[in-house]
């Protein structure tokens, strides 16, 4: 018999294996059309295997957006705050942000497609996506920020407009990448983004030359 903690170990690499999977069709086709039968089916395994991880189709939409927000913070956060404070960790920030949609197989982005279908949706979805985005937006605008104390941006730079702009070339490349070359709109967002911000910086020697 497997020890207890080997048994957790691999319950909780099943669970991950399956948001995975979760998370690849609802930012292709939104948290609606995430159900336990259809992630079943496209696993290959009994609908009544998932009953045991989540109870209903509600649970499975919470389950899944926890698991991008994880996702996103291994991905995309952690290595930019790797990166030196300021000015280098804001360009990171933008810059795993495209390295995440060019490794996914999937064009898109999981939070750009919820955050369109839950606009109009009040409930406790619209509300947890509305606080990882905000979450996202804070640590952009907090790099920003930084960037203005350390001396790296302007002294008059607001971070929140910043961090905006920033944001809007992101989300632009997730909706842009579902229609068009994915290589050529990421090469688009990273340039529009460097540019700026070479444009802004008091050191272009803290940014990549292009």
């Amino acid at each position: 018999m497997q020890p207890l903690d080997a048994r957790r170990a691999r319950g909780a690499r099943t669970r991950a294996a399956v948001l995975d999977r979760a998370v690849e069709l609802a930012a292709s086709d939104g948290l609606e059309g995430l159900t336990l039968s259809r992630l079943a089916a496209a696993l290959h395994v009994s609908k009544s295997g998932l009953f045991a991880h989540w109870a209903s189709k509600e649970q499975l939409q919470l389950a899944a957006i926890e698991h991008a927000r994880l996702q996103w913070a291994t991905r995309v956060v952690g290595p930019a705050l790797a990166r030196p404070r300021g000015l280098p960790r804001l360009w990171a920030l933008h810059e795993e942000r495209l390295a995440l949609y060019a490794a996914d197989a999937s064009p898109g982005c999981f939070f750009v497609t919820v955050e369109a279908e839950l606009a109009g949706r009040p409930g406790p979805l619209r509300s947890r996506v509305a606080e990882v985005l905000t979450e996202w937006l804070e640590v952009v605008e907090g790099a920003a920020s930084r960037s203005v104390e350390l001396g790296h941006l302007p002294a008059a730079l607001d971070p929140a407009l910043l961090a905006y702009e920033v944001e809007a070339a992101g989300v632009a490349a997730a909706y842009q990448s579902r229609l068009l070359d994915p290589g050529t709109v990421g090469a688009r967002a990273r340039a529009v983004v460097l540019t700026r911000l070479r444009s802004l910086a008091t050191d272009v020697s803290l940014l990549p030359e292009s």
